[in-house]
Formats: structure tokens, C-alpha cells, sequence
């Protein structure tokens, strides 16, 4: 890894099949090691059911409102400053439950690859 400065609002959110906007703010192989990516669900959208194989997950909301469903766990309201934590290979989703957008942080332990996402719909 080396010393920079990634610049958030250098990066373009785009719309996944997930049903909810990312935009990539840290996911290179420079870092192997974590990835940072912000996230955008609209009120009333669940994201698709998933999980992530090989790869932790980190929620930080940051704005908004919703309800998180983790294997393992009950589901659970969440809303600004809560933090999710979501081991390898459990299936998740989060839906808005607000009347504003859902964002938060993914925070992905190591970086998250594409080949390690897994629909469960």
C-alpha cells in the first residue's frame, strides 16, 4: 500500500442489479486489505438478498433509516451512526424503511471482488 489521497467526490455511483446505488470510494489492489464503498438504497427498496464469500462487511449508516436482516441474527433497525458488522459467507440485506435515501459506508475486509458476491434471490 502506498500513501494517497482517494477523492469521493471524484467517483461515479452507478445502479446494481443489488437494487441500490454504489459508488466505489476505495477498491484497488493497492489494498488488498479493505475496500470502501457508499452505498444508496431509496425508501421502500430492499436490496437483494446476498452474501459475500471469503470477504467481512462493515455497515456504517450515515443517513436515513432501515432494517437489516443478517443470518445469525434478528432483524434489527438501524439508522445514523449504528454500525453493522457482517461476517463471511452470511447471507444480509438491508431495507429503507424511511421516507428518505438509505446511505452508509461498506467497509469490506479483504477488498471486495465481484467474483464474491453471491445473489440468494
Amino acid at each position: 500500500m502506498r500513501a494517497q489521497v482517494k477523492k469521493g467526490s471524484a467517483v461515479k455511483e452507478f445502479l446494481t442489479a443489488e437494487r441500490c446505488f454504489i459508488a466505489e470510494i476505495a477498491n484497488d489492489p493497492d489494498d488488498e486489505q479493505v475496500s470502501i464503498a457508499r452505498a444508496r438504497v431509496k425508501p421502500g427498496i430492499a436490496t437483494a438478498r446476498h452474501r459475500v464469500r471469503g470477504t467481512a462487511e462493515r455497515y456504517l449508516i450515515v443517513a436515513g433509516r432501515g432494517r437489516v436482516e443478517v443470518e445469525g441474527l434478528e432483524p434489527a433497525e438501524v439508522t445514523v451512526g449504528d454500525v453493522v458488522r457482517i461476517p463471511a459467507q452470511c447471507a444480509q440485506r438491508i431495507i429503507n424503511t424511511g421516507d428518505t435515501d438509505l446511505i452508509f459506508y461498506c467497509v469490506c475486509s479483504p477488498r471486495f471482488r465481484q467474483d464474491n458476491y453471491e445473489t440468494l434471490e
